[in-house]
């Protein structure tokens, strides 16, 4: 397992490690948040542990990173890269995802998970990173990722509906190499 990596930011000192089954349950306390009271997830029923657990199998049995950020012994936030879709012409492109715990937004942490997964994919071979952003008004995961170098390369209009409107999904890109 490769050693933590320390990541300061403006307001932050966190740990970005690997995600062990063991984050898992603070991982799915995160996840709620968005699911259940913001447009950046367009799933609408929490999913449970046992599922999060599955989902993360999936990622790392295609050698893909998926990380928390760890702050004062507490999962603050996590991320992970994913195929961005499932044909094998596709195959050099991921697909990134991050959340941060509610409360500590803008504080450095979605910064330096992206950092890593970033870092991570490019040493796996990856030649794009996309990031599919749920709600054209999520400001904040706009500016995380011009960032870090992501150019926003379209709009997808009212692609998803939750909790009784219509909601827009922005598309961003970056090389990797």
């Amino acid at each position: 397992m490769p050693s933590p990596i320390q990541a300061t930011q403006a307001f932050a000192s966190v740990d970005i490690l690997d995600a062990g089954a063991h984050h898992m349950s603070s991982i799915q306390a995160i996840y709620s948040h968005y699911v259940l009271h913001d447009l950046c997830s367009f799933e609408e029923e929490v999913p449970s542990v046992d599922e999060m657990q599955a989902r993360r199998a999936e990622v790392l049995a295609r050698g893909l990173p998926y990380l928390v950020a760890v702050k004062d012994g507490e999962v603050a936030g996590y991320a992970y890269a994913s195929p961005y879709r499932s044909r094998s012409a596709y195959r050099h492109t991921v697909e990134d995802s991050i959340y941060v715990a509610q409360g500590l937004q803008g504080h450095g942490i979605g910064k330096a998970l992206l950092q890593e997964v970033i870092r991570r994919c490019t040493d796996g071979g990856f030649t794009q990173m996309v990031a599919v952003i749920g709600n054209s008004a999520n400001a904040g995961s706009q500016r995380v990722h011009q960032g870090q170098g992501f150019e926003t390369v379209g709009v997808l209009r009212n692609v998803g509906f939750k909790f009784g409107q219509w909601v827009d999904t922005v598309l961003m890109q970056r090389a990797l190499r």
